[in-house]
């Protein structure tokens, strides 16, 4: 089960990096993965579900770097965390940001910063939690999406601070 899905996983991504989702049939993704056809369905519904799985695992990843460092109110961390992670798979943040996945990833950027937002407080903030979510991520999917296309290529610490000024530090509640 479990080899399977990585299987799947690896070649939707191998096959993201080659051409946007909306090109890629299940054929490929299961040639690739080096299953059969049938295979797949006993894992994944259709190819959008396996999509919003490679989105959760890569989002689940970052959260996990960035968060615990932001709820320690030290933003610009957080944003460096974020971009290092985001710049050491930068070939898959690219192909995830890019043409038909990057609605996927943020829906399922917003469900799991809404999960997190949800178990902290929104103490003194002029900014609704949900809006604050919703902004958040929608900037820092942005911000990425463009610092992956951009040339010349900006370093993750120049990044960083802009998505910290621009994007996370105005959501966070006065210190």
């Amino acid at each position: 089960m479990m080899k399977t899905r990585t299987a799947l996983l690896s070649a939707l991504l191998r096959l993201l990096t080659e051409r946007p989702f909306e090109q890629i049939t299940l054929r490929e993704i299961t040639k690739t993965a080096g299953i059969g056809y049938a295979t797949f369905f006993r894992h994944y519904p259709d190819k959008k579900v396996l999509l919003n799985d490679l989105a959760a695992d890569q989002i689940k990843e970052l959260l996990a770097l960035a968060v615990p460092i932001l709820f320690a109110i030290d933003s610009r961390a957080a944003a460096t965390a974020l971009c290092t992670y985001v710049d050491t798979h930068r070939k898959l943040w690219s192909a995830l940001l890019a043409g038909g996945a990057v609605g996927t990833m943020r829906e399922e950027f917003v469900r799991q910063a809404k999960e997190i937002a949800a178990g902290s407080p929104n103490h003194d903030s002029w900014l609704p939690g949900d809006l604050s979510v919703v902004y958040a991520v929608g900037g820092t999917i942005d911000v990425l999406a463009w610092w992956l296309r951009e040339s010349p290529y900006l370093s993750i610490d120049r990044i960083a601070e802009i998505l910290d000024r621009l994007v996370i530090a105005p959501t966070l509640p006065p210190k």
